[in-house]
């Protein structure tokens, strides 16, 4: 049995249009034939499409930065865990330290470094992603550039 296929009446394309004409850089229109009112009369689909471009990247840089701070949060997490048990390992060490002058210090010395050491190496995988965050560019701004540029024009 075929797909039923989805209702253009709602997106008011020609019967026989399938899918609406954007201008992509793999698809741009001729237009050097076309006359001034044709021109003109496609203007409004060219701000449309122009809108519904931007609106979906802001849509898509909005769920990468999402992501890039969901991710960034679990970092850090992980190495406040390991900043708790570092502390628990200090104790430790301090115990054992104090109650004999015996080489099991040493022991709880060396499991406070390693805990030190992941817990700086899980904060900084944590801090990368946040300035990842930072290096994206927002989609507001080059909304904000663009209509900068048509005002220019007129």
């Amino acid at each position: 049995m075929p797909r039923p296929r989805p209702s253009t009446a709602s997106r008011r394309l020609p019967a026989t249009q399938t899918e609406p004409d954007v201008s992509t850089p793999r698809g741009f229109k001729d237009r050097a034939d076309d006359s001034l009112f044709t021109l003109v009369g496609d203007v409004p689909e060219l701000v449309r499409n122009l809108v519904v471009a931007e609106v979906d990247a802001g849509k898509a840089w909005v769920k990468r930065t999402g992501k890039d701070a969901g991710i960034g949060s679990v970092w850090i997490i992980a190495a406040l865990f390991f900043l708790f048990w570092a502390i628990a390992a200090l104790l430790a060490f301090a115990v054992i330290g104090f109650a004999s002058w015996m080489p099991l210090w040493g022991a709880a010395l060396l499991v406070f470094g390693i805990i030190i050491v992941t817990t700086i190496l899980l904060a900084l995988i944590g801090v990368m992603r946040f300035r990842r965050i930072t290096k994206t560019t927002n989609p507001a701004q080059s909304i904000a550039t663009d209509v900068k540029e048509i005002r220019n024009e007129f």
